[in-house]
């Protein structure tokens, strides 16, 4: 597992040399966002092409285009009240889709649009959140893509608001990535990663779903693989604008 994220923190800061960077990083992280936007609706089960993203009007598709447009708001936050923020992306991701925005879900089931399972309870789903924000207000010592990998994964089994959980865990985990180092500017189009890598991101959150040192590990290495595809995406996009 080290070795994996070793190798994706070598591929970000070797896509974070690009001479494109010097003057157009955040163009280059404007389109990454609508990259990542795109895939995270497409593992919701709406794909959309790239280019009929601006006319789509998939209320999921144009969740995860909220969502990618507010993170840039809300990175400070994520490290004091990420509890807060994890309501603001539901609440952004979710309409046209549920009508309690915003607010965990107070009833056991919870959509299952990857077959992982019945999620937890409310109860043991609170439990779980009140942990996660734990780990992230404490100032985890881990390295940023394994803490990453972990707020996706919990967020993306606990399901907790019922609705639009899926586009809610990838924005946490690139929002995670950001404020916690390895991808400061958003470069990285995880999300595309993950639709790449096709069935092993279900695979990926079954294996951390057996509690095991070996499933998280599995899950943590196919988050690092989603990263490397992550930064050759953007690397292309850097390549296709020097091109003009």
């Amino acid at each position: 597992m080290s070795e994996a994220v070793a190798e994706a923190r070598v591929a970000v800061d070797r896509l974070y040399g690009h001479r494109v960077l010097r003057r157009k990083s955040a163009e280059v992280s404007a389109r990454s966002a609508l990259r990542g936007a795109r895939a995270s609706a497409a593992l919701e089960g709406a794909d959309v092409p790239l280019e009929s993203i601006p006319e789509a009007t998939d209320p999921v598709v144009q969740g995860a285009l909220r969502v990618s447009a507010e993170l840039g708001r809300l990175g400070t936050t994520w490290r004091t009240a990420p509890r807060q923020v994890l309501a603001r992306l539901h609440a952004l991701a979710a309409v046209g889709l549920a009508e309690d925005l915003g607010r965990p879900r107070a009833v056991a089931q919870a959509p299952d649009v990857l077959g992982l399972g019945a999620a937890p309870g409310p109860q043991e789903t609170v439990a779980r959140v009140d942990g996660l924000v734990r780990l992230i207000t404490d100032s985890s010592k881990a390295p940023a893509l394994v803490l990453a990998a972990l707020v996706h994964a919990e967020l993306a089994v606990l399901r907790p608001f019922g609705s639009a959980d899926g586009v809610v865990a990838r924005a946490a985990e690139r929002l995670t990535l950001v404020e916690f180092g390895l991808d400061p500017k958003s470069l990285v189009a995880i999300e595309v990663g993950h639709l790449e890598l096709g069935p092993s991101y279900a695979e990926g959150l079954r294996s951390y779903l057996s509690g095991t040192p070996e499933g998280v590990a599995a899950w943590v290495r196919h988050c690092a693989s989603a990263v490397t595809l992550g930064v050759r995406e953007a690397t292309a996009i850097c390549e296709a604008m020097q091109r003009g």
